[in-house]
């Protein structure tokens, strides 16, 4: 719970603050004073009467009625303080800051709880225990170093840790970023970061409210709200950009499927982000740079300009955005000519355009020009500029300064030299701008940033999926377990999902009349054992009447085998549905190219059921495969839509039938008739 007197108390007292700022309650204190905090500010300290120049009560029930309390004392003092102040003081808004709780012992997990009863019983809001505080352009709540430079347009930070925060900040501050405000939620027993995030979205003021949010996550404590404020705000025109640590393989641990396999909780994460339109990141610097990425104009397109005089940074800038799926391109024919007329001789203009180390301040502002307003189909402009020891960089910065101002395109400043030129950066970020020092994490970060889908929409459809039947088969069901043959081909023809012709049968000659009637050749397998292949339960390419009888007589010798599955031997491009269920996400839906690409690259993309049309598109632009999908060096692709449309019609399915914990749809053949499903196995729980 997020209310006004968390957000700018008129009153505040510091429980436990004292004179030594080496100590929590004496940095907290300190800060408080050193932000300028307007409103009355109390100390509650047993032995001082005097802390920092203001006035010490030795017991919390002495000091006036006040609005908020930070409370910096021993684990097991805290309750009776809390008690006093929410039932008798009107505080409305508590920070815990003492550790020892939850985070500890199963005796601090209960004192914690009996602290969240008297604050939720006052009406109150609580933040911790065991964090680093909040701060914002009205308090300084915090026990910390570094306090950032706050601003109204700056960066709203939540973070589950408060040690990471200050690292997080440390990376901000180098860059230039600046801050709204900065929440550390600790144990986050009352107030997580899903519940701040729920607070700006509901309360969000365009004219007055960041519209840059930035996240680390070490539980997702529930989902379906952050997914549901995130994609809100995004909107409603913020961007959001998060690490989620913590995410572990454990949902492997009793996988039976390839898609058990693969659909781990980080899966069901990335999922989540992905649907949200949260850009995911995995380290301090690209998170800092994702948000640097946000304060600078909004990047329309994927072809980048580079403008440098150092070739090397470019060249690594060049690849880092090239991996991404972002474009260089050439700049050639007569307007590239006309501008290397303007440059030294030894300039090359075909992208990146070096205007070389003796290259000028106004060489620099000639290049930035011609890639706005000259060549044509250029997004972004990035700038490489250090100190080649020729010119004078604060008459450089000053041009980009100017130009970052004009232009409509944005421009990404990279300023290397952060040593030797140490005082002419911080003088350019002072103006309010950010500098991307490295070269490869900004282009892999804005590669994150543009190959982030936006968020998905929320209008339900049933894209024709047959609901009704759908539940009648789940609920007729006798038991948990792998379905049958029969009741998987029942439920893929429910959601309209194409399946190649097949017959199950114990009997021989049941097996040749259906093998005459499609013709030959045909695949044969086994029904019965989960993992067909691991013990010679697949015959492929069977051609005669002859060869079906020897496979049909060797499969009935294999351990659990009941009967076998006839099907048409079909030619085409293997690809691979599935999807598991992963606790509180629902069901994460797993694409990709078949064999080898599922099996040993693990070339898979994740979408978080239900899919729009939209979503299911994003993921197959994901894969690294999918210029297979597209079609590449003169082979057909395959019919993209339908892929599409089968991947939606699976989340439809699943949205209505929870009870689907694990499915495997491999291979999915792509033949020049449209796509199959050849092979299926579906797990349910009921």
């Amino acid at each position: 719970m997020v209310n006004s007197e968390l957000i700018c108390p008129k009153s505040i007292v510091v429980v436990g603050g004292s004179n030594n700022i080496h100590k929590p309650g004496g940095r907290l204190v300190r800060n408080l004073l050193e932000g300028n905090y307007k409103g009355d500010l109390y100390v509650v300290n047993a032995k001082e009467t005097v802390v920092q120049g203001l006035k010490s009560y030795h017991n919390a029930s002495d000091i006036p009625m006040t609005e908020m309390a930070i409370i910096s004392i021993p684990n097991h003092a805290c309750l009776p303080v809390v008690q006093t102040l929410a039932y008798h003081k009107g505080v409305k808004a508590f920070i815990i800051i003492s550790a020892g709780f939850g985070e500890e012992t199963k005796e601090g997990a209960e004192l914690e709880e009996r602290i969240l009863q008297v604050v939720n019983d006052a009406g109150a809001s609580l933040i911790g225990p065991n964090c680093i505080g909040v701060m914002n352009t009205h308090y300084h709540g915090v026990f910390t170093q570094p306090i950032p430079e706050f601003h109204p347009e700056g960066v709203d930070f939540i973070s589950s840790s408060g040690g990471t925060a200050l690292f997080i900040i440390e990376s901000a501050l180098m860059k230039g970023l600046r801050f709204s405000s900065v929440w550390s939620v600790g144990n986050s027993k009352q107030t997580g970061v899903e519940d701040v995030l729920e607070y700006m979205d509901r309360h969000f003021d365009p004219s007055r409210d960041s519209r840059i949010k930035m996240l680390y996550i070490e539980q997702i404590k529930d989902p379906d709200k952050l997914l549901y404020h995130a994609s809100s705000l995004i909107r409603k025109g913020c961007r959001i950009t998060a690490i989620k640590a913590g995410s572990t393989e454990s949902g492997q641990r009793a996988a039976s499927s390839h898609t058990g396999a693969m659909a781990s909780s980080d899966a069901a994460v990335e999922a989540l982000f992905r649907k949200a339109g949260i850009v995911r990141c995995f380290s301090r610097e690209e998170l800092t740079t994702v948000a640097c990425i946000f304060t600078l104009k909004e990047v329309r397109g994927k072809n980048c300009a580079i403008v440098t005089h150092a070739g090397g940074p470019a060249v690594m800038l060049a690849d880092a955005l090239s991996k991404g799926r972002l474009n260089v391109p050439h700049l050639s024919g007569p307007v590239a000519d006309e501008l290397k007329t303007h440059l030294y001789p030894g300039a090359a203009v075909g992208n990146p355009i070096d205007i070389i180390g003796t290259g000028t301040p106004e060489h620099l502002a000639t290049a930035i020009d011609y890639c706005e307003h000259r060549f044509e189909g250029i997004d972004a402009i990035m700038v490489i500029f250090g100190s080649p020891g020729l010119v004078k960089l604060y008459d450089a910065y000053e041009v980009l300064h100017k130009k970052m101002e004009e232009c409509q395109k944005p421009i990404f400043p990279v300023l290397p030299s952060i040593v030797t030129a140490g005082p002419e950066v911080q003088a350019f970020i002072r103006r309010g701008h950010v500098n991307f020092s490295d070269e490869v994490t900004l282009g892999t970060a804005l590669a994150r940033v543009l190959n982030t889908p936006r968020p998905a929409s929320t209008d339900i459809q049933l894209y024709g999926v047959d609901v009704p039947e759908v539940r009648r088969i789940i609920d007729r069901l006798p038991a948990s377990g792998y379905l049958p043959p029969a009741d998987t081909r029942l439920l893929l023809k429910a959601a309209g999902i194409p399946m190649a012709e097949e017959l199950v049968s114990a009997d021989t000659e049941e097996l040749l009349s259906f093998a005459h009637k499609i013709g030959y050749p045909v695949a044969a397998k086994v029904v019965g054992p989960v993992h067909k292949s691991d013990i010679g339960g697949v015959a492929l390419n069977i051609r005669s009447d002859e060869h079906l009888r020897l496979e049909c007589d060797r499969m009935r010798q294999l351990p659990g085998v009941t009967s076998i599955l006839l099907q048409p031997m079909l030619r085409g491009q293997e690809l691979f549905l599935g999807a598991k269920y992963e606790d509180r996400f629902g069901h994460v839906v797993l694409c990709g190219l078949g064999g080898i690409f599922v099996e040993v690259l693990k070339d898979v993309s994740y979408g978080l059921a239900p899919l729009s049309p939209s979503e299911a598109r994003s993921m197959i632009h994901a894969l690294r495969g999918y210029p297979i999908i597209r079609g590449t060096r003169g082979q057909a692709g395959i019919d993209e839509q339908q892929y599409t449309d089968i991947i939606v019609r699976l989340s439809t399915l699943l949205r209505f039938a929870t009870e689907v914990k694990e499915m495997d749809i491999n291979p999915l053949i792509a033949t020049p008739r449209g796509l199959f499903a050849v092979d299926a196995r579906i797990r349910v729980e009921k």
